[in-house]
């Protein structure tokens, strides 16, 4: 059996990985957070508050359990935030990455780091793995500079993988998405501003988790991307969400980006060609709408 450490576990992603690698008989799985376990279904699981950013507690944490892999999960993903608070949003994406990466040294752990489709400029994709990043805004820079603590080690036993725009529901969510904000919205009928300019490819968190989890299995190295098969502009999206949930589309408008004043850059044009991960990780992401029924599935249980 091996021990595999979660961090940002009370996340999107964090939650999902938990609930996957719960039933997995191959792994002991340590998940880790900022603040209380917030996942109420936590039978078989060690869980405990870890700072990322701190190196000490980085540092002991790894040495009590000497992880086999490592998911780094945890970042800071607010793209405008990390405009205004770059200081933070270095510690988090850069310097944390750093500590992680000494320590997965230390006991040969299999690092699985987290990356974005915002490491590109956006001018030309979709992008595959070798296409070369050119980030616009802060975020994408702090997240690309993550990717270069990795490729500049010695220490190669890694993988990055890179994502959009993940979606889905988990327990006591710190942050919406952009598929809950969108039904949330229509369902309330207020007027909402959409931009028709920004294409992106939405990715179910269930998804992104077996993705995750095929690396570790196979113990990949390099970057691979995963994301959603579709690719639409973020108008589309929020229509596609309206038709799925049958809402009233009316209260729509179309805008253009530049019209939003937003403190960071966004690529205009993203999307990852799925070619590598399908064909060496056995990667199958579901099409958006079957997405989007596994997301109102999520949302009965909870009622």
């Amino acid at each position: 059996m091996k021990t595999v450490l979660i961090t940002g576990s009370n996340g999107l992603l964090g939650q999902k990985l938990v609930h996957q690698l719960q039933k997995d008989p191959n792994y002991q799985l340590i998940a880790t957070s900022k603040g209380k376990n917030r996942i109420s279904s936590v039978s078989g699981i060690i869980y405990e508050e870890l700072d990322i950013t701190n190196s000490t507690e980085v540092g002991n944490i790894c040495k009590r359990y000497r992880p086999d892999v490592l998911i780094n999960t945890a970042a800071m993903t607010n793209v405008d935030a990390c405009e205004d608070d770059k200081e933070s949003c270095w510690k988090m994406n850069v310097n944390a990455v750093e500590y992680l990466l000494a320590e997965c040294e230390k006991y040969n752990t299999h690092l699985i780091h987290l990356s974005t489709d915002f490491v590109f400029d956006g001018e030309d994709g979709p992008y595959s793995e070798s296409d070369l990043p050119n980030p616009l805004s802060y975020y994408g820079e702090s997240k690309f500079a993550s990717e270069k603590v990795l490729n500049n080690s010695e220490y190669k036993n890694w993988a990055i993988a890179r994502t959009i725009i993940v979606y889905g529901f988990v327990e006591q969510m710190s942050r919406s998405n952009i598929v809950l904000w969108a039904k949330g919205a229509l369902e309330k009928g207020d007027p909402i501003n959409v931009v028709d300019d920004q294409f992106r490819s939405p990715t179910l968190a269930v998804d992104l988790a077996k993705g995750c989890v095929l690396i570790a299995d196979k113990q990949a190295k390099g970057v691979y991307h995963l994301s959603g098969k579709d690719l639409m502009s973020i108008l589309e999206l929020v229509y596609r969400v309206a038709d799925f949930f049958k809402l009233n589309k009316s209260s729509i408008s179309a805008i253009k980006s530049i019209t939003l004043n937003q403190t960071a850059k966004r690529p205009p044009k993203t999307g990852f060609v799925l070619g590598k991960a399908i064909r060496e990780l056995g990667y199958d992401p579901a099409t958006f709408e079957e997405g989007l029924a596994i997301v109102s599935q999520e949302l009965e249980l909870v009622k």
